[in-house]
Formats: C-alpha cells, structure tokens, sequence
C-alpha cells in the first residue's frame, strides 16, 4: 500500500505528513487538511475511534454547526470539521496532533491521554523549534544538534526507557501524555522549560472518577470491552489479531470474532517459540474461537540477526526484550493483514500474572514492624556480595523483600539500578546523574 503525503508552509512553518492510509484511503483524508475556512491546518498521527471523532460526535456538530452535514469520513477529517477547540477533550484513541491556525499565528500540539503516539518537540540551533510523532522527523531538519541526553541516558539505564518529558537528545523533549502545548510568536521560546508554562492538561489519570458497585461494575465490563475491540475494528483494510494466549490477547480476539461475520475474514497471527509456556493454550482457544491463524517458528538466528536493525527502527533505546518476537510476528503479519490489535496491560489489569499475587502478599510484611526492620540491616560484606552476585540479588530473596517492606511504600516497589550496574556506566559524570 502506498501512503499518502503533503506539506504546507506558511509564514515560516512547515508541516509535514506522511501516512500509511488506514480510514479514508481516497484524498480527503491526505493531509496537512486545512479547515473549510482555510484558517486552520492540520497534521496527525494516530487513531481515534470512529465513535469518538465521527458517529458519536455528530450530535455534537448539530449543536455546534446547526444545519451543516457531518461529512468527514477520515479520523482528522472529524477533527477538522468539529475544531480543535471542541474536539481536543472529547477525543479516545492514540494519537499526535499539530494544528496551525493561521490567522493567530499560534501552533497547538497534542497528544492522547496515554501517550501512546509520543509527540517530540524541542528548540534548536537557538531559534528554530522542531516538533515530530516521530524522532526520525527531527533527524531530517539542518538545525538538529543530535546531542545525548545524559540524564535520559541515566533514566533509561534505570527503568529500562525513558520516560516523559524526558528523550535521548538533549534539547528534545515529549510532550506529556494527555496535554497540549499552545505555541505563540509573541513569546521568546529559548528551551523545553520555556514552553511548560504554555502546557494546558486535557486529560488527566489522577482525576477523580465515580465507580459503580461491584455487581454493576461486572456487569458492564463485557458491554465495555466489547464496544472498545469494536471501535478500534474499523478500518478500510484487512484486520488481524495477535494471539499469545494471555489474558489480553485471549479477550480481544474473542470480542473480535464475536463482531465478525462467519469464520472470521481477520487472520488472528501468533508466534510460537519452542520454549512458550502457552501452546496448549493456543491450541483450545483456535478450536473455541473458530478463528484462520498463521503461525511463525522463531529459531535464535532469527532474533541475533534482527538485533542489528533495530537501532534504526526505534526512536529511542528500551529493554523490553518482547520487541524482538514482536517485530518477527509483525513482519510475517504484514504479508496478510494491514492493522492488527493487541493487548498490553490487560495482565496488569486482571491480575494475569503471579507476580501480582506476590506484590498483594508483601502487604502483610509490613507488620509487625520490629520483625521487619530486626531483619533488614545488613552488614557492610553482605552488602558487597549482594553488589556482585546476582542470585543474592534477585527481588523473590527473602531478605530483599523484608528491605522493600521496609521502606515507604513508593520507594519500596521502584526498581534501582546495582551497584555493578552504576559501575559499569560510560563514565563517573554519567554514573553522578543516576544517583
């Protein structure tokens, strides 16, 4: 498939866009999109569910545009037509967006309440501020310094990513997941710090929410998860499902069948590895489901030889080793199905994994007190041996869990970096900023 691209300058901006056509494959959803005034353009990254931005928003068009048709059958066609003032909070999906309004002179970005489509943005070269869904965007513009961020370096050594509004390059920052940043000429943007005072939060996961009681609540899980997998099935091109056999995996590729016609036109992918401790698994719910699968066998020359590429893949470094199973099912997928949903945190959520068993039974280690703390100290040679010897160090050691329990209850679930591991960073200077 080939995608679809533009650009747009006006008054010393530029907005550039390139997509892999999704919803809308026809030229109405080719974007930069300009307004139907001409006021506003548009680029984006992302989906938002055709409810959100299209159906269901529809009502909100009447209210807003009393007479006019609801016309936008792309996902920023929707954004377009309702205004970014509008539609920013009523918004779900994963998504990046830059809107430039012309007439202000003002650019607002955003991005989704996850941060699941990241937006990069950032002053270089003194005057010249570069924003991108994508940190390869930044790479093609002359005023991209490339500097590293030691400190995003130490944040990365520590939790295995970097998390926002940190990034690898120094002078690159992301946007923070469920906020927006309005950018004006008026003011002397010289850095990332200058712009936080210009963040509005649209959005907000500490925000207080009113649960119904328990009964009600299961109730309504099914009806939920139901529309949210149908939601995210719309698409003009083939959809697919990956399936590990998780609990995640498992839920939507059942909600997906079950909104589907026959024996299902989606081609649910999986990858099977000779040590997978979920085949038998797979098995039954193929036989339950009903569902067309194509199945790949990884060999440790497949995951070595891919180890190289993806430096150029990725924007920024993480540890997650899953990217390299994923990338091997992503490949064999793409030669069936164009979009595939996953799950990720559902384990987090239903409680799928044992180490959420483990962290419910470290509350009773918090009493009684004087037992915990008579057993946390640790004389200065223990502690030397545990720097060196990882089996003493592993967080399912008795003693280490009697240390956790010790400390205040944030502190006391936040992974650290080992001594060892400190030691072995580039240079002291870098071993300082992870202090």
């Amino acid at each position: 498939m080939t995608p679809d691209y533009g650009l747009m300058r006006h008054m010393g901006i530029g907005l550039g866009h390139r997509r892999l056509s999704i919803i809308d494959l026809s030229v109405a959803g080719h974007q930069p999109m300009p307004s139907a005034s001409g006021r506003y353009q548009m680029v984006y990254n992302g989906e938002i569910t055709i409810t959100a931005c299209c159906a269901a928003n529809s009502r909100i068009w009447a209210r807003l545009r009393p007479g006019a048709p609801f016309r936008y059958g792309s996902h920023s066609g929707g954004l377009r037509g309702l205004g970014i003032e509008a539609a920013l909070p009523r918004l779900n999906g994963m998504f990046a967006i830059a809107v430039w309004d012309r007439q202000r002179g003002v650019l607002t970005l955003a991005c989704d309440p996850f941060g699941e489509k990241p937006l990069y943005y950032g002053i270089q070269g003194g005057r010249t501020l570069l924003f991108g869904s994508e940190l390869k965007a930044l790479y093609a513009h002359p005023a991209f310094a490339g500097t590293i961020n030691r400190d995003a370096l130490a944040l990365y050594l520590r939790h295995n990513y970097i998390p926002a509004p940190h990034s690898i390059w120094e002078g690159i920052a992301k946007l923070e997941p469920g906020h927006s940043v309005e950018i004006r000429p008026e003011y002397p943007y010289h850095d990332c710090e200058a712009l936080l005072g210009a963040y509005t939060t649209l959005w907000s996961g500490r925000a207080p929410i009113r649960l119904p009681d328990a009964p009600e609540t299961v109730d309504q899980l099914e009806a939920l998860l139901m529309d949210a997998v149908g939601l995210r099935m719309d698409a003009d091109v083939p959809v697919g499902a990956f399936l590990s056999g998780g609990i995640e995996s498992s839920l939507i590729t059942a909600l997906m069948q079950a909104q589907s016609s026959g024996r299902s036109r989606r081609s649910p992918s999986d990858l099977r590895i000779p040590s997978s401790t979920k085949p038998t698994m797979r098995g039954r719910l193929r036989r339950i489901l009903g569902t067309e699968h194509t199945e790949l066998v990884a060999r440790p020359q497949d995951a070595l030889d891919l180890i190289t590429r993806l430096p150029a893949i990725w924007d920024e470094p993480f540890s997650d080793s899953s990217q390299i199973p994923t990338f091997l099912v992503s490949q064999l997928t793409r030669q069936h199905v164009t979009v595939c949903l996953s799950g990720d945190a559902g384990d987090e959520l239903f409680g799928g994994y044992n180490r959420y068993i483990m962290a419910q039974r470290l509350g009773s280690l918090t009493r009684p007190s004087p037992a915990r703390y008579a057993i946390s100290p640790q004389p200065a040679w223990i502690r030397r041996l545990r720097a060196r010897s990882f089996v003493l160090s592993v967080p399912c050691c008795p003693r280490r869990i009697a240390e956790s329990a010790a400390r205040p209850t944030a502190k006391g679930r936040r992974g650290s970096a080992l001594q060892r591991s400190r030691r072995a960073l580039p240079s002291p200077d870098l071993a300082r900023h992870d202090a």
